[in-house]
């Protein structure tokens, strides 16, 4: 995204948080409206329900001068109730059938009671009037408990006036006693219900008000941060990544080149710094590949002056040796010889030392000459499966246990190359591979083609290489063989480029080596195996 577009975003952005914050405000004072209206409702349900309680004890006191009154005002509170829910529908669905059903029972309960105590009132009057005056004196007593406590009284007519247990009486207060408790905990029942309802409205309306306060604690703050963050953001981070460009391309001057990293969306560079640093990391990666490129040719030119320098200095050396070596040996042939039988054990083994030693120079002699010789490439199609497989038949030895593998993805690899040169490059390989498997390992060769190259791979299962080796593993007379001349590998790397190829090496101690060849691929066959 460009820097300007960002600055517009930051803007709108900030325009956004204050248009959310006023609908948000909007939208709670709607609802703290709402909620403080249901909390109105339920606060006059709660106080109704304590009012048609308080009514409901006045009525059980039995004071037959306010029994009406307070019947009147029970079935008042009542109607107000059952109107208050009616006309209340936004109460919650379950609570308000549960106190519909509570307030009905209520009623039919009240309804009841207060038939039922008329019936007995009347009864208990009849048989008042059975008594003498000295017997009516504990009747006010009765009066008195009638409502409140039914049952007592029918126990205190049952043992002060003997009253059988079955009378109708009797029976019939018992059975108010019974409807009374049961009204009572139907009332209680409303009591718990429109307390309930109370409570919820008043912790709606407090979580109401509270998210409005967090709200305006958030989003404020929020504004201020996003305002001022963005344009904090905006204006540091471009001059971060200049002051970074900056000395990226002083460090440039120096040799040295680093990368910048560049967010990016959708593969694409955010804004036009981004764009810069991009351009800029670009031109980095082209003088970090210059860079290589000559540094690669510097160490070519240095390995071909070296061994073209060291390849002089051989054939000298060679040639002077050359002479004498083959006097001391056909010298030593010939002393052996003459004294076959007649020279002692220890005489007859120094001969055969110095045969051996003089063997040995000789071949060094001649890898010298080899090595110096330079003779260039006969280029001809060369089928490479095929020499590979006849190598393996000359080099394998009967008495070692080395398995020889080769694999290819073609039937037949064919290589604009000279055949004899090729034979030497890969007998040098396979000698060191078997030497550094000590008799027993696998040999692997793969062949593999890939537009106008060929790659060969020889791995073997051997001992490997430390690192600080493998940096001079192509250098003349550098071996890690108690008996290697150091100059195998070195023809080897100077044939391969010769051939106009490239030669790699990789290797871990305890895991074996791999050489990876690489030629191009300039013949076409003419012939199969």
């Amino acid at each position: 995204m460009s820097l300007k577009r960002k600055i517009v975003l930051s803007f709108f952005i900030s325009a956004f948080i204050i248009a959310i914050l006023a609908a948000f405000e909007y939208l709670s004072f709607v609802e703290i409206r709402k909620e403080i209206r249901y909390l109105e409702i339920t606060d006059t349900i709660s106080r109704k329900s304590l009012q048609l309680r308080r009514h409901e004890k006045n009525y059980f006191l039995y004071s037959p001068e306010n029994m009406e009154e307070e019947s009147t005002a029970v079935h008042a509170y009542l109607g107000e109730l059952n109107d208050l829910l009616i006309k209340n529908p936004g109460i919650d669905r379950a609570d308000n059938l549960s106190l519909q059903k509570s307030i009905t029972d209520y009623e039919q309960r009240f309804t009841a009671i207060e038939g039922e105590a008329r019936r007995l009132s009347v009864l208990f009057q009849r048989i008042k009037a059975t008594y003498r005056n000295n017997e009516k004196k504990y009747f006010p007593l009765v009066e008195a408990t009638f409502l409140e406590r039914p049952a007592r009284s029918a126990e205190f007519l049952e043992t002060l006036f003997h009253l059988p247990r079955g009378h109708a009486l009797t029976s019939g207060l018992r059975s108010l006693g019974e409807e009374i408790l049961l009204l009572r905990k139907t009332g209680e029942d409303i009591l718990v219900i429109s307390k309930d309802l109370d409570k919820i409205a008043r912790e709606k309306a407090e979580t109401v008000i509270r998210v409005s306060q967090i709200a305006i604690l958030i989003f404020f703050p929020l504004f201020f941060i996003v305002g001022i963050g963005m344009l904090f953001f905006i204006s540091t981070n471009v001059v971060r990544r200049l002051m970074l460009l900056i000395n990226v391309v002083e460090r440039t001057g120096k040799g040295s080149y680093p990368h910048l990293t560049v967010p990016r969306k959708k593969g694409k560079a955010s804004d036009e710094v981004g764009v810069l640093i991009d351009k800029f990391n670009d031109m980095e990666d082209q003088l970090a590949l210059r860079e290589a490129e000559l540094e690669h040719k510097n160490q070519e030119l240095m390995q071909t002056k070296k061994l073209a320098a060291i390849g002089t200095l051989a054939a000298g050396v060679a040639h002077e040796l050359n002479n004498p070596l083959n006097n001391i040996y056909l010298s030593t042939q010939v002393l052996a010889r003459e004294v076959k039988d007649t020279c002692p054990p220890d005489m007859k083994e120094v001969f055969h030392d110095i045969l051996s030693q003089t063997i040995r120079v000789k071949k060094i002699v001649g890898d010298l000459l080899e090595f110096a010789r330079g003779k260039e490439p006969h280029f001809q199609n060369v089928e490479l499966a095929g020499l590979i497989r006849g190598l393996f038949k000359r080099l394998r030895n009967d008495g070692e246990k080395i398995a020889c593998t080769l694999t290819s993805d073609q039937q037949e690899v064919v290589v604009w190359a000279d055949q004899g040169q090729m034979e030497q490059v890969f007998i040098n390989l396979f000698t060191n591979a078997m030497e550094a498997m000590a008799g027993r390992g696998e040999l692997r060769v793969n062949i593999s083609s890939a537009d106008d190259l060929i790659t060969i791979q020889v791995a073997d299962s051997g001992a490997g290489m430390p690192r600080e080796s493998l940096e001079k593993i192509f250098e003349p007379f550098f071996t890690t063989k108690d008996k290697g001349t150091g100059l195998g590998l070195a023809i080897v790397y100077s044939l391969i480029k010769k051939h106009q190829g490239d030669i790699a090496v990789v290797s871990e101690e305890g895991k074996g080596t791999t050489f990876t060849i690489t030629l191009p691929k300039k013949g076409t066959a003419n012939n199969g195996i």
